[in-house]
């Protein structure tokens, strides 16, 4: 049985709900105001948290992962998305970009050094930002690693993972013509920005949806309409930067790029059943990364909510405080 119980919810883990002392629009250039926050000890040991997608943004449930009385916790929408205007806009919204912003913020709210806390495109983002400012990062915790290769976005869009849930899988591919299967990301770009907005909804939802259906390994495949909005931006962003490869230099290049961050020590929190970014991702960046610890946790997806997931994130977090 999963050591952290089978029917508990993953809230159960998680420190009671608290409400930021700190809320800002902070202009970062090219038009673009991302919403930032604090919350917890505003004297205490920082951590900033960088959510998925790209496009997911941050939510309150975020902030119960940390010991409120001893962390400083800083969470933020990133271009685009949540309460960061202009919204679902991809103009001036590269990888680069999202780097820049991180280091405005850390220098607007006056932090030397900080804990990085972030999973999935958080995980990615928290590698590129180690590796281009190493000497700003204390600690990192990463959670369902993605490291942006062709590889991996083979897997989740050219058919891996729909062996395994050939019917949601159908759903996702089914509404693009066949002569167009070969290339869903760019079958789905050229939907999602075609300028007509009920269509882009139509796809955007579907793009949501196959994501979705797969995060936690409860999932029965069915998910609900979900809101448009939401969708809207989450598939327009996370399509955006995966069309572009994530704005990376090479592809691997950020596994190739380990040794920048050699003095770093993280961890790496890991569903042994994520079938959005495999556990052999995670698996190889370990191995590579002498000062990690890869915990993989039995009986949990991709999504932060799994409760082996919650429970192990929140574990380190405590065992962190200095």
């Amino acid at each position: 049985m999963d050591k952290f119980g089978a029917h508990k919810p993953a809230t159960d883990y998680l420190y009671p709900q608290i409400a930021p002392f700190d809320q800002r629009m902070l202009e970062v250039g090219d038009g673009h105001k991302v919403y930032v926050e604090q919350s917890g000890n505003p004297e205490g040991q920082p951590v900033v948290v960088f959510h998925g997608g790209p496009g997911g943004g941050c939510s309150p449930a975020m902030r119960r992962y940390f010991d409120p009385a001893h962390y400083r916790v800083i969470l933020f929408d990133q271009r685009g998305c949540g309460r960061s205007t202009p919204f679902a806009s991809v103009e001036a919204n590269t990888t680069w970009h999202l780097i820049r912003d991180i280091e405005l913020i850390r220098e607007s709210l006056t932090i030397d050094q900080w804990i990085v806390f972030g999973g999935s495109w958080g995980a990615t983002l928290a590698l590129i930002y180690a590796q281009t400012h190493l000497e700003r990062v204390q600690y990192m915790a990463l959670r369902g690693v993605f490291m942006a290769t062709r590889k991996e976005l083979d897997w989740f869009y050219g058919g891996g993972a729909g062996q395994f849930w050939p019917d949601v899988w159908d759903r996702f591919r089914g509404i693009i013509p066949k002569s167009e299967h070969h290339d869903l990301i760019s079958a789905y770009h050229k939907r999602l920005f075609s300028g007509d907005k009920p269509e882009e909804l139509r796809f955007a939802r579907a793009w949501s949806a196959w994501e979705n259906a797969l995060a936690s390994v409860r999932s029965t495949g069915a998910v609900g309409e979900g809101g448009g909005e939401y969708a809207h931006a989450f598939a327009r962003l996370e399509n955006h930067y995966f069309m572009n490869a994530a704005f990376l230099d090479y592809d691997g290049q950020l596994l190739d790029q380990v040794d920048r961050m050699a003095d770093i020590p993280g961890v790496i929190v890991q569903g042994r059943l994520d079938m959005i970014c495999p556990p052999a991702t995670a698996y190889a960046l370990a191995k590579k990364w002498k000062k990690s610890d890869l915990r993989l946790i039995p009986e949990a997806g991709h999504a932060l909510s799994e409760p082996g997931i919650s429970a192990e994130l929140v574990r380190v977090m405590d065992a962190l405080r200095r």
